[in-house]
C-alpha cells in the first residue's frame, strides 16, 4: 500500500499588537478535504496570529488525516516550535520518523521530562514542551499521559511504519485532554469521518455534522447551568471528558478511555494540622512558580478572595523584586444585594500588602449588552455571568501586553469553600431523622422553591428552600441535588407537550450519580461532593468559559491551583480540615495566614458572577422581552410561551428564584441564533 504524505506547511505571522491571540487545533481524518481544513482554522484564528500551519497525509485509498494549528507564542518563540510538529529520523532514536503533532496548552514539567529523554539518548531541536510530547509518546506511546503535569489539549498522528506501541496501527491518531479539564477538545462523527478542534465552531465548518438539539444537555443545562460532559447542547458533537484520551483509525472513534481520575480513595493524610498547612503551602507555591514558566509577561486575577489572593502571594515570594500587574472587576453598584459582599475593598487591600499594580475594570450594567457577544465566544449556552468578567478583564490585560494570566480557579472545589460544603455538612443537624419527617420537609422546601408556598423573597429562605428540597432522597442523591438550581416541576413545566415527551424519560441526577460511581473507595461525603465540583461544576463551566473568554482577548489563563501534584495532596486531606463547622477552607486558610492580612483570609465569601437577580429584574428588561418573546419561543418549539412569563412574573414578585432558570434560556436562546440560524 502506497503512503502518500504532505510536509507541514507553515506560516508566521507578526503580531499587530491588536490581534486576538491564543493556541487552538483543528483535525480530522475521514473523506474531507483541504477547503475544510483552512475553514476549521480560520475559525480558530482569533486564538492565535503568532503562527499557523496545517499538514495533510493519507494512505493510498485510505482516509485523510489533516491537521491544522494557529498558534500563541508563550514558550520557545522561534519557528522551531512552530506546529504542525513533526520529528526528523534520528541515528539514536531512528523510531521517531513518521509522527506528527498539534498541541494546544502548556507542559509544565516538560523541562524535567526533556532531560530525562536527553539522558536516553533523545536529541531536541528547540525549547518546547510540544516537542517533549513527541519525544515522551516515541518512549511511552499512548502512556505517555500519565507523566504529564499541565493544561493540554493534543493531536499525535502515528505514521510510523515500524517501532509502534502494541495497539497502535499505522496512521492512528491519538487524541488526549489534560487531568482537569482546563484545555477543552469537542470531537464529533459523520458519515465521512471523524473531526475534533478546540472549538465547537471549528466542527461546524463541516456541515455533515447534526445540528439537532440534545433534549437531555438542553434539560441538564436548566438543572446545572452547563452541560455535562461528554454531551454538548448539540447530538452531533460531543467534548472528550477530563484525563481521556482517544485513538481514532480509519476515520472512525476507535477507542475511548480515562488515563486519569481525581484521586478520591478514602486515603488520608495523617500529619497534624499545622504540619499539613505548611505544605499545603509549600505545594501552593510550588504549582505557581511552575506556572510563571513563559517567556512573556505574566499577570493574575485578584478579587480579594482567598485563592486568587493566595495565588499572588505565591506570585510575589516566587518574584520579590519583579513588578506584578493584577485585575480586579469593579461593579458599578456592587453586588451586595444579591446575597454576596463587595469584593474590591480586599482585593485593594492585597494589592497594597503585597506590593502589586491593581488595575480596576469596571463592570456596570451596561456590560450586559455583551451577553450576546459573551454566548457568541462560548461554544456552549453557560447561564454563568462569570464569562462577561473574565473577558473584560482579558481584554485589559491584553492592552497593558500582558499575554498570561494566573486565576485562583479550583481552590473552592478542591478544599471546600462553597455555601453548600456548609449545607453537607450541615445535614449532620437533621439527616438522622426518620424518613417520614425528612419526606414532608422535602415537600415543603419543594412547594416553596416552585413557587407554590411563602416563597423565596430573601436570601435566607432561597437557600433554606434549596437545602430541604431533596431531604428524602439517598445520601448519595442528596450530594448531586446540591448542584440543581431548580426544582424538577419548575422545569418540565417550562416545556412544551412534545419536549416534554422527549425529556420524560430522564433523571435528572443521573450524570452526577454517574460520576460517583468512579470513586468507590471514597466514603466522606464532602469528599464525594468535592469530586463533583471538580469533574463537572469546574471542568463544565468555570474552566470552560474561562478558556473560551481568556482567548477571544487573547489571554492564556492558568490554574496553579489545579496543578496535578497539588490536587493529590489535596484529595488527601481529611474532610473535617475543609469545611470546619462553618468554616470553609479551613485548612487553606490556615496555610495562608503567615502571606496574607487575616481579615482578607476570613472574610465573607462572594462569588465571581454579578447582581444577576438584580440586573434581571431591571436593566437586562428589554433584552429578557426580545429573547424570551413569544414569536422566538413558539419557533424553536421547546418551552411553552405561557409558562416562561408566569415564571418571569413569578420571579419578579419573590414567588420564586427563577432568575437563572431563565438566564438559562436566555443563553440557550441567544446561542441558537448566533451558532444554527446564521
Amino acid at each position: 500500500m502506497r503512503f502518500v504524505w504532505e510536509l507541514p506547511e507553515l506560516t508566521r505571522h507578526e503580531s499587530s499588537g491588536h490581534g486576538y491571540l491564543m493556541c487552538g487545533i483543528v483535525g480530522f481524518q475521514g473523506n474531507f478535504d483541504r477547503e475544510l481544513l483552512q475553514s476549521m482554522m480560520d475559525s480558530v484564528a482569533h486564538r492565535g496570529p503568532d503562527g499557523e500551519g496545517h499538514s495533510m497525509c493519507r494512505f493510498e485509498s485510505g482516509p485523510v488525516t489533516g491537521l491544522g494549528h494557529r498558534r500563541l507564542a508563550i514558550v520557545d518563540l522561534s519557528n522551531a516550535a512552530c506546529q504542525p510538529m513533526t520529528l526528523p529520523p534520528d541515528a539514536n532514536v531512528a523510531r521517531q520518523s513518521g509522527l506528527t503533532l498539534i498541541h494546544n496548552g502548556e507542559i509544565f514539567n516538560f523541562k524535567e521530562l526533556k532531560r530525562e529523554l536527553s539522558a536516553a539518548g533523545h536529541q531536541f531541536t528547540s525549547d518546547s514542551d510540544s516537542e517533549v510530547l513527541l519525544h515522551l509518546y516515541v518512549r511511552d506511546g499512548v502512556r505517555m499521559v500519565e507523566k504529564l503535569n499541565g493544561m493540554f489539549a493534543f493531536a499525535i498522528h502515528d505514521c510510523r511504519p515500524t517501532g509502534r506501541s502494541e495497539g497502535i496501527e499505522r496512521g492512528d491518531l491519538f487524541l488526549a485532554r489534560d487531568q482537569l479539564g482546563v484545555k477543552p477538545l469537542y470531537f464529533a462523527e459523520t458519515p465521512k469521518g471523524f473531526l475534533f478542534g478546540s472549538e465547537m465552531k471549528a466542527l461546524l465548518c463541516e456541515p455533515g455534522i447534526t445540528r439537532d438539539i440534545d433534549p437531555a444537555a438542553l434539560h441538564y443545562l436548566l438543572a446545572y447551568l452547563w452541560t455535562p460532559a461528554p454531551l454538548t447542547v448539540l447530538t452531533g458533537v460531543k467534548k472528550l471528558e477530563p484525563g481521556a484520551a482517544m485513538l481514532v483509525r480509519g476515520g472512525r472513534a476507535h477507542r475511548r478511555w480515562s488515563y486519569y481520575t481525581i484521586p478520591y480513595e478514602g486515603r488520608r493524610l495523617q500529619e497534624s494540622p499545622a504540619r499539613l498547612a505548611e505544605k499545603l503551602a509549600e505545594h501552593v507555591y510550588t504549582a505557581v512558580k511552575r506556572q510563571l514558566m513563559a517567556d512573556v509577561p505574566v499577570g493574575a486575577f485578584l478579587s480579594g478572595g482567598l485563592d486568587s489572593s493566595a495565588v499572588v502571594a505565591m506570585m510575589r515570594r516566587a518574584m520579590p523584586d519583579k513588578p506584578i500587574h493584577c485585575f480586579s472587576i469593579n461593579f458599578g453598584g456592587g453586588i451586595e444585594e444579591d446575597g454576596n459582599p463587595a469584593d474590591l475593598p480586599y482585593a485593594r487591600k492585597v494589592a497594597a500588602t503585597l506590593g502589586v499594580t491593581l488595575h480596576e475594570v469596571l463592570v456596570e450594567p451596561s456590560a450586559l449588552t455583551h451577553v450576546e457577544e459573551m454566548v457568541r465566544w462560548l461554544d456552549e449556552p453557560q447561564a454563568d455571568l462569570g464569562p462577561i468578567n473574565t473577558l473584560r478583564i482579558a481584554e485589559q490585560a491584553r492592552k497593558l501586553g500582558i499575554p498570561v494570566l494566573l486565576s485562583g480557579t479550583g481552590g473552592d472545589d478542591l478544599f471546600g469553600g462553597y455555601r453548600r460544603h456548609w449545607a453537607l455538612s450541615f445535614e449532620r443537624s437533621w439527616g438522622w431523622l426518620p424518613h417520614p419527617i425528612r419526606r414532608a420537609m422535602q415537600g415543603v422546601a419543594s412547594a416553596a422553591a416552585s413557587g407554590h408556598a411563602r416563597g423565596q423573597s430573601t436570601v435566607v429562605l432561597r437557600r433554606l428552600a434549596k437545602m430541604f428540597s431533596h431531604a428524602a432522597e439517598t445520601p448519595d442523591r442528596r450530594i448531586a441535588s446540591y448542584f440543581l438550581w431548580s426544582t424538577e416541576a419548575v422545569r418540565r413545566g417550562l416545556y412544551t407537550p412534545e419536549f416534554a415527551a422527549r425529556t420524560a424519560h430522564l433523571d435528572t441526577l443521573e450524570p452526577l450519580m454517574h460520576s460517583l460511581k468512579l470513586i468507590p473507595d471514597e466514603p466522606d461525603r464532602l469528599q464525594r461532593m468535592l469530586f463533583l465540583e471538580a469533574r463537572h461544576f469546574l471542568a463544565d463551566d468555570n474552566l470552560s468559559y474561562s478558556d473560551h473568554a481568556g482567548m477571544a482577548a487573547g489571554i492564556e489563563i492558568r490554574v496553579p491551583l489545579l496543578d496535578v501534584d497539588l490536587v493529590h495532596f489535596a484529595t488527601g486531606v481529611r474532610s473535617g480540615l475543609k469545611q470546619d463547622g462553618r468554616l470553609g477552607k479551613a485548612l487553606f486558610k490556615r496555610a495562608m495566614e503567615p502571606y496574607l492580612p487575616h481579615n482578607v483570609i476570613y472574610r465573607p465569601k462572594s462569588g465571581f458572577g454579578g447582581p444577576l437577580r438584580r440586573w434581571l429584574k431591571h436593566d437586562l428588561q428589554d433584552l429578557l422581552a426580545n429573547t424570551l418573546d413569544d414569536a422566538s419561543l413558539r419557533r424553536r418549539g421547546i418551552f411553552d410561551p405561557a409558562a416562561v412569563r408566569r415564571l418571569i412574573e413569578q420571579n419578579r414578585s419573590g414567588a420564586i428564584d427563577g432568575s437563572y432558570t431563565i438566564f438559562a434560556m436566555m443563553c440557550f436562546e441567544l446561542w441558537c441564533r448566533s451558532h444554527l440560524d446564521h
